[in-house]
């Protein structure tokens, strides 16, 4: 049954919007910083030659290139100050979440309130920092040896002088990026990291329906397959948005207490997304199957001399590439693994059962305490196991149409579940505003006090 706020979010209008002052000072807040995003990506590390690197970029297009260049919206390939975007950022917040799961001294911090959450911040920044350094390092390492061996001059003056540039630079910018999606997320609207990387993915979208398009008008594509790859991309968003509103509600029951109607019982509803792990699994995943072509691909050419080193190189070359049977079978694997690992961190059974017997709630027709852990794990396994079904075929399907109907561009399923899932957040958001307005007119109109919004 929907509930008052639900209708009256079907019922919000365009005319709210005129009238919420703050919801529109936030957009455009969010506008401007997205803005800033998008033209620090066209700004150069200091001692690139952009001409060349262009050159560059396009005779090695392809695999961890791409996919990483997806999430930074081409500033990977135009080796801008924010090559590296807020991904290792993203990393190091992973890591410390999920040390906090595994370290007691860290989940004690986390318990301490308002001030752990800082010091847990503080530690995520720190690893920030030491993250973009060592792979800011590789980088410029990387790109030297990748030119070299490519004889494209990418960098004017090779060398240490260079290297600890290039580090400094990249440091800054992803710093940057980091604290501008804290001030989008305190003074915009919706979370200002996700917004960040949805920024770079939408940007790269015009140019994949170019190619799309372009391939079609020269023949590469016949039009039924074009119909048939909208219709899947759609088909896909569609069934992101419906699994990613889907939950399992589990009833609370709470103590009788005295009411003017007589003896009630409180009763409430525990929500568990089918999908808890959001976006990560994908992410872990492709990053550990596409660490080998990395390092070949920085390290530069494999050398086929018959050596172990070559030999095992021009194997994972070879079977790890984009569509490989090999590639989607651990792909889909290492999804499954990461939805179970990481649902496990994030919710805690036994947790979530002590603190409902502390406040005295229980599940109809379950003990608490130990059976009421024992339901929630039953059930978390059950609907871990839809959440990751359904990831692994959001991934698996666009990988193979990449490689069945040799798609010349790289249509990624976890760039659907980023956008739709972050647009998601962000509209909600808004209504939640509109919300707010729409309650203080009902409230004015009511002659109640405290009408006058704030």
């Amino acid at each position: 049954m929907a509930t008052t706020a639900d209708r009256m979010a079907q019922g919000l209008n365009l005319a709210k919007f005129a009238q919420a002052t703050d919801l529109k000072k936030r957009l455009w807040f969010t506008i401007g910083a997205l803005i800033v995003f998008r033209l620090l990506s066209y700004v150069p590390l200091p001692g690139i030659d952009p001409t060349a690197l262009g050159l560059l970029s396009q005779q090695t297009q392809g695999g961890v290139l791409d996919f990483f260049n997806t999430f930074s919206g081409g500033s990977l390939s135009r080796m801008s100050l924010i090559a590296l975007g807020v991904m290792p950022y993203i990393t190091a917040s992973i890591v410390v979440q999920l040390a906090t799961s595994l370290s007691p001294t860290l989940a004690a911090i986390k318990k301490e309130g308002e001030s752990g959450r800082k010091k847990l911040n503080q530690y995520t920044r720190y690893g920030t920092v030491l993250l973009t350094a060592i792979q800011g390092w590789f980088i410029a390492v990387g790109l030297e040896a990748l030119a070299a061996n490519n004889g494209v001059q990418a960098v004017i003056e090779p060398g240490l002088t260079f290297r600890i540039a290039a580090v400094i630079s990249l440091i800054g910018g992803t710093m940057f990026l980091m604290w501008l999606g804290e001030q989008i997320t305190s003074r915009g609207i919706g979370n200002g990291v996700s917004l960040i990387i949805m920024a770079g993915i939408v940007a790269s979208l015009p140019t994949t329906l170019v190619q799309l398009l372009e391939s079609g008008r020269s023949g590469a594509l016949d039009p039924v397959r074009i119909i048939a790859i909208l219709a899947v991309v759609i088909g896909l968003v569609l069934l992101i948005c419906f699994m990613e509103r889907a939950q399992r509600r589990i009833l609370i029951q709470y103590p009788k207490r005295q009411t003017q109607r007589g003896m009630q019982a409180d009763r409430s509803h525990l929500p568990l997304k089918l999908n808890t792990a959001g976006v990560i699994p994908p992410i872990f995943a492709s990053s550990l199957l596409l660490m080998p072509l990395t390092v070949t691909q920085f390290a530069g050419q494999v050398p086929d001399d018959g050596s172990l080193y070559g030999n095992v190189m021009s194997w994972l070359n070879l079977n790890l590439a984009h569509g490989t049977p090999l590639y989607m079978a651990l792909y889909a694997l290492g999804i499954i693994f990461f939805s179970f690992f990481y649902t496990a961190v994030v919710f805690n059974p036994e947790e979530t059962a002590e603190n409902l017997k502390r406040y005295g709630g229980f599940i109809p027709g379950i003990r608490p305490g130990k059976n009421t852990e024992t339901y929630f794990d039953y059930v978390l396994t059950r609907i871990t196991v839809i959440g990751a079904a359904y990831l692994t075929f959001i991934c698996i399907v666009p990988e193979y149409l990449v490689s069945a109907l040799a798609i010349p561009f790289y249509l990624g399923g976890t760039s659907l579940l980023i956008v739709v899932n972050v647009t998601m957040d962000t509209v909600t958001q808004i209504q939640s505003h509109l919300l707010a307005h729409q309650y203080g007119d009902l409230i004015k109109k009511a002659k109640l006090k405290g009408g006058r919004l704030r």
